[in-house]
């Protein structure tokens, strides 16, 4: 991926005064700020971590009257493990927060973009010359979302067309609808191309305009309301904004950058993963989670786990015990929890100690004739069920 940067965009601002910016642009504009947020979904709910500013608000935005009102916008914090494997490149983290707003049945979807246009360039001082949108093209079902690109063309912002990249769903099932994309231009070059043609377009806005309802033999019916669902990372745009080279050279990574190199010599990638999964495991136990060998308990134990694989495969004494207390502090503090440091260093390192365990148990499991040649998909499982060796483990275990 080309990682330079255009430099003509980058603010002062810092990560909470630009998510100050944007809830109070909004709330000028109507909106009320929904206070709260937690990786923790409702009880009942089978999603394991809060994923985006909406999930919390599916009943509303199926019908049922929210207690502030029908515009909202909010700051949420959500937590993806379908990006563990991408963490390491520009723009993904695992725990993250996200800017968001909606409207319940209120305006439509090209107010929410001339609002979106408005705060990019005015309020956080984009050249609207660096920014591009996408729009849905239509399909066999529905048109083309003629009004999104009426809007755009209004502003002289150039548009690309596309189908499956421009139809947004939470699922096989349940709300959806067309969305339009705002991206900016990274490059250090006059901006060229299109979004889907150069991966110097970064998205930095997605706009939802969710107005069906797809059901279980994939059919589309109404729903009771039309809504608009929006949401940007802050994180992302605040490195964009900052015109830094990736989410973990913005404000909020600043201490992780100052103090993690000083303990261990890392790659940029490795330094990026430890920073992204010791962060999030940190907010993770914020949030009341505690490692385990199922559900939340398990991706935590992951998250931890990533971490000391990284650590280890250089120098076997590395040790969570070296974390600075700043650094725990600083992480709670920045996703607003109340958990005291010393709880939070107590579940890593007892984390630690159970992993180490697990390492002797797995080499020398491994270190059985049974094991010493290419392990078939039976071997997994039985590592698995019998020793408690998951696969990932017995790959770090035998690198070959």
């Amino acid at each position: 991926m080309n990682t330079d940067v255009n430099t003509d965009v980058n603010t002062d601002m810092t990560t909470d005064q630009i998510a100050r910016t944007f809830v109070e642009y909004f709330e000028e504009r109507g909106h009320r700020r929904i206070s709260g947020s937690t990786l923790l979904p409702t009880p009942g709910d089978p999603v394991l971590f809060t994923t985006s500013g909406m999930h919390p608000l599916i009943p509303y935005l199926q019908g049922r009257p929210h207690p502030l009102g029908n515009r909202l916008v909010n700051v949420q914090r959500c937590l993806r493990t379908t990006d563990l494997d991408e963490v390491g490149d520009r723009t993904h983290l695992t725990v993250f927060e996200m800017l968001g707003t909606w409207s319940l049945g209120d305006y439509e979807g090209p107010v929410s973009l001339d609002w979106g246009y408005g705060l990019l360039t005015e309020g956080f001082g984009i050249d609207p010359g660096l920014l591009h949108a996408t729009v849905f093209g239509g399909d066999d079902r529905t048109g083309p979302d003629t009004a999104s690109l009426e809007l755009w063309q209004s502003h002289g912002v150039p548009v690309e067309l596309t189908v499956e990249d421009n139809w947004w769903s939470n699922g096989p099932t349940g709300p959806c609808g067309p969305d339009s994309e705002i991206f900016l231009w990274t490059g250090d070059t006059p901006p060229e191309s299109t979004p889907t043609g150069d991966d110097r377009w970064v998205e930095v806005w997605n706009h939802v305009m969710m107005r069906h309802l797809r059901l279980a033999d994939g059919s589309l019916v109404p729903l009771p309301q039309r809504n608009v669902d929006t949401g940007l990372g802050l994180e992302r745009l605040a490195s964009l904004l900052q015109g830094r080279r990736s989410v973990f050279e913005c404000d909020v990574f600043d201490p992780w950058r100052t103090l993690v190199p000083a303990l261990w010599q890392l790659d940029e990638p490795s330094l990026r993963l430890v920073c992204d999964h010791l962060r999030s495991a940190v907010v993770v136990i914020g949030d009341g989670v505690r490692p385990g060998n199922t559900g939340r308990g398990y991706v935590l134990r992951r998250l931890i786990r990533r971490v000391l694989t990284v650590l280890r495969r250089d120098d076997p004494w590395r040790g969570l015990g070296d974390l600075p207390d700043e650094l725990v502090r600083h992480t709670l503090d920045r996703f607003r929890q109340e958990e005291e440091p010393e709880v939070v260093r107590r579940v890593l390192l007892d984390e630690e100690r159970g992993f180490g365990r697990l390492l002797e148990r797995g080499r020398n499991v491994l270190a059985r004739r049974r094991f010493q040649g290419p392990l078939s998909e039976e071997d997994f499982h039985y590592l698995h069920d019998t020793h408690g060796l998951p696969r990932d483990l017995v790959l770090s275990l035998r690198p070959e």
